[in-house]
């Protein structure tokens, strides 16, 4: 080869640089890459675009309403709603990270983004999805104790416990999220360019690469398999011990009682694992791109409208919280 080639970083590895060599001999290195969206969907633009701008709306007002509630109003200073309130922070980070440029790419029919906004933004998916897992695993323990041990709820449960619960779920995920971040930045991307989806998923990114995917692929799904799989059983372990707990109870009002104060959190477990499951275990392979993208929504999108929606609807101090709020807030007014 006469031309002159790019100059690998001097720490890349010897496999690396020949993976480079051989993709700078046959193709261009790409630095940018085209987002389709729903380019077969142009004649609903403006649909598409003013549905996802209500529901984006709607879901930032309804997880800063809960974060709101939960930092103000002292009858929800317990670790049940705690915890909400960081569950409703990583609802905010994973919609905003997603839906502004999904409503972009749907106006302009498609959008190009670079190599590292683009692993930039799946690196701030991976966190919110990441810690969001672990945060709803940390509220079945606190149902678990509040339900199956409640004389020493208390002294468990502590505000020491609660701040080392959410460090962790937080530390966990974005250290495990940095992994396939840090083997990404070692890749080559030789195009074609173009990803036909809404936002930088993992396995369309990967498939743009030259460079051998295998290490990330596979590390990758050893670390989403643990934290899904084994936090989904150990919340579906915790809600065995609830059950059980509630059916030993005689009286019916009891039992009802006793079930509404975990009946919030297990409609959102439901809801977030069923999308995660139908996006990442379900077989995808003879769907078309367009169901996957559908489900890609139901994650992506709306999860986290449905998470204040729930809790709103179903859960007495939140609604109580809100109506005080708002009586508060006329009286103000009319002042």
């Amino acid at each position: 080869m006469d031309g002159t080639e790019p100059t690998a970083p001097a720490v890349l590895a010897d496999s690396l640089s020949a993976d480079y060599t051989v993709c700078a001999m046959n193709q261009t290195i790409i630095t940018e890459i085209l987002l389709r969206g729903f380019e077969n969907l142009q004649d609903l633009k403006f649909l598409i675009f003013f549905v996802f701008l209500i529901i984006y709306m709607v879901t930032i007002t309804g997880n800063f309403v809960i974060i709101l509630l939960v930092s103000t109003n002292y009858r929800l200073r317990c670790p049940m709603f705690f915890f909400l309130g960081h569950l409703s922070f990583s609802d905010i980070l994973l919609t905003s990270n997603i839906v502004p440029s999904l409503l972009y790419i749907t106006l302009a029919g498609g959008g190009i983004v670079s190599i590292r906004g683009c692993i930039t933004q799946f690196f701030l998916y991976g966190i919110s999805a990441t810690t969001e897992c672990l945060l709803l695993t940390a509220m079945s323990y606190d149902r678990y104790l509040a339900i199956c041990n409640p004389l020493r709820y208390t002294t468990i449960m502590d505000i020491k416990l609660c701040l080392y619960l959410v460090v962790f779920c937080w530390s966990l995920g974005i250290s495990i999220t940095l992994i396939p971040i840090f083997f990404m930045q070692t890749l080559w991307f030789c195009g074609p360019n173009v990803i036909d989806h809404f936002f930088c998923d993992l396995g369309p990114l990967l498939e743009l690469s030259c460079s051998d995917v295998s290490i990330v692929k596979n590390e990758v799904f050893a670390f989403s398999s643990f934290l899904t799989i084994v936090p989904f059983v150990l919340i579906t372990v915790t809600y065995g011990y609830i059950f059980l707990t509630i059916v030993r109870i005689t009286s019916v009002t009891g039992r009802q009682k006793t079930f509404s104060t975990c009946s919030s959190h297990l409609a959102v477990v439901c809801t977030y694992y069923g999308a995660l499951f139908a996006m990442y275990v379900a077989p995808s392979r003879g769907f078309s791109l367009n169901i996957n993208k559908v489900v890609s929504l139901m994650y992506t999108v709306v999860t986290p409208l449905f998470n204040p929606i729930i809790y709103s609807l179903r859960n007495q101090e939140i609604k109580s919280a809100i109506r005080k709020y708002i009586s508060m807030c006329r009286e103000s007014n009319r002042k």
